[in-house]
């Protein structure tokens, strides 16, 4: 294969077909609770507009800590997404420990942007003079190639924050920031997200666990 051809394929996957997630930067406390966490609660504070897709987020993550052998729980499945909404911070801290949790695990979502690109659906070969000489072989070829499927796409760029916060001391234990890009669809955006981010809390050792590989989501 040569190498126009090759880098022209892999092109293709970066704009077409491949979508992924990454972590941009992450910290993790010098001080680390010295009681184990057992339960999470993991809570999304996003767009209300979006309901469906925080409920995603959290529902991926939660499943992510059991499969790891947490308790972990979903705000919005056992208190709702407007909980804590006319709460202070002392009814909702109380509300939590005596409910059983030892940390709070946040998915927010920092920022969303769309870039539009262009990707001819239909390629042409031929000598330049044969469609470009004349208006209709010129008109008829690129009109066929502007309206194939395709012409125009849209990425979407995902930038998002995780915290997770001692119950008991209300600090900072670890904070981790990432990029998704294109994702295929939204469930296969929070099955990436939940893996990353409990893959990357095991190798930061605060939870116990093996680094499972993320298997893709059609």
């Amino acid at each position: 294969m040569g190498l126009v051809k090759f880098f022209g394929m892999m092109g293709l996957c970066v704009f077409i077909a491949c979508s992924s997630s990454r972590i941009t930067h992450s910290w993790t406390t010098e001080n680390l609770p010295q009681k184990k966490i057992n339960k999470f609660l993991v809570v999304g504070i996003n767009d209300r507009s979006d309901h469906a897709l925080s409920e995603k987020m959290e529902d991926h993550l939660v499943g992510d800590l059991k499969d790891k052998g947490y308790d972990a729980v979903s705000s919005i499945r056992e208190f709702g997404p407007k909980a804590f909404r006319k709460m202070d911070e002392d009814d909702v801290i109380n509300k939590l420990q005596n409910s059983g949790f030892d940390a709070v695990l946040t998915i927010v979502l920092l920022d969303k942007s769309k870039e539009k690109y262009y990707i001819p659906g239909q390629i042409v070969y031929s000598p330049y003079y044969i469609y470009h000489r004349y208006f209709w072989g010129y008109y008829t070829t690129m009109y066929d190639r502007i309206y194939s499927p395709g012409y125009y796409s849209v990425n979407t760029r995902y930038f998002w924050e995780s915290n997770l916060y001692d119950i008991k001391t209300k600090e900072l234990i670890y904070s981790v920031q990432t990029e998704s890009f294109d994702p295929s669809s939204r469930d296969a955006l929070a099955h990436e997200y939940g893996k990353l981010i409990v893959n990357n809390m095991v190798r930061k050792q605060i939870i116990n666990g093996t680094v499972t590989v993320s298997k893709s989501v059609p």
